[in-house]
């Protein structure tokens, strides 16, 4: 078992470093290039558009540690 979780580690650190690279010259020169306006329009997108998936995601974590805990009672009784 434990070594299924190290083989795992290794492949999600082989497979992060290309995520990395994602910050292309040309998409940085156009949010420099915009005025102070532009760039907090950029931050509010940024922020806009990471809000939906963390919300879903807190709601699904949320909702299996609920039903971890409704289903650890059952068995409990």
């Amino acid at each position: 078992m434990k070594k299924r979780f190290v083989m795992a580690g290794l492949g999600l650190a082989l497979w992060a470093p290309p995520a990395l690279g994602q910050g292309c010259a040309m998409c940085y020169s156009n949010a420099v290039a915009a005025g102070k306006d532009g760039q907090v329009a950029i931050n509010r997108a940024v922020i806009v558009l990471l809000a939906p998936p963390l919300g879903f995601m807190s709601l699904g974590v949320g909702l299996a540690f609920r039903y971890g805990k409704k289903r650890d009672e059952e068995q409990g009784e």
